[in-house]
Order: structure tokens, then sequence, then C-alpha cells
């Protein structure tokens, strides 16, 4: 089994849809740091899980400098529904993904 992990930190801004109070209904941003984790039993023609530089276009260049709720759309930006939207964007050999919303604060998605 192959296995490959990328990190990358997006800076962007996201509102959260909840039916209690919060501060963090209120425009605000993070610099989260994203911890994608990819595997495979078998590489790819080009000797890969999967190119680190598909995973750094296909989140980071959605992703940072942008306001998190146009991109997921309807699906509300928490931390633990953004590393989902993430590995599903990366598809299969995506079998977990880290998101630090701020020092302390961090989400995981692992498929099953």
């Amino acid at each position: 089994m192959f296995t490959v992990t990328k990190r990358l930190e997006v800076s962007a801004s996201h509102q959260l849809k909840l039916d209690y109070p919060s501060k963090c209904q209120n425009l605000h941003g993070h610099n989260w740091i994203i911890t994608v984790h990819a595997r495979s039993e078998e590489l790819d023609h080009n000797g890969m899980v999967i190119d680190f530089t598909i995973i750094k276009e296909k989140i980071h260049g959605r992703l940072d400098h942008r306001h998190i709720n146009d991109v997921l759309g309807d699906i509300n930006p928490t931390a633990e529904n953004m590393a989902k939207w993430i590995a599903d964007e990366l598809g299969p050999k995506c079998f977990k993904v880290e998101i630090q919303e701020s020092e302390g604060n961090t989400a995981i998605y692992e498929r099953d």
C-alpha cells in the first residue's frame, strides 16, 4: 500500500448556519491548515498515488482567498463538512482529511 500526505494552508472566510446564537454566524476568516491523506495499492502510470499538484489545484486553488460558503453552496461550511467535501472532491484514493481551523481546533474526516 502506498500513502501520500499533502499539507496546505488556506486563508478564507465563512459564515456558519447554526440553530443557536454564536459569533461564528458572523462573517469571519481563518488560516486553515489542511492535511490530505491518499493511498492506493497500485501506482498510476506516472508512478504516483495522486500528483501533489492536483491536490493543490483542486483544494488550494478553489478555497484560498475565497468565501467558503460560495464554494460549498448549500453545505454548512463547518470544518467537519469541509473535510468531507475535500475528500469527495479528491475521490476514493483520499481516505482522510484533517482541517485545523485554529490552534487546538481540528476536524477529521475518514472514509470507512
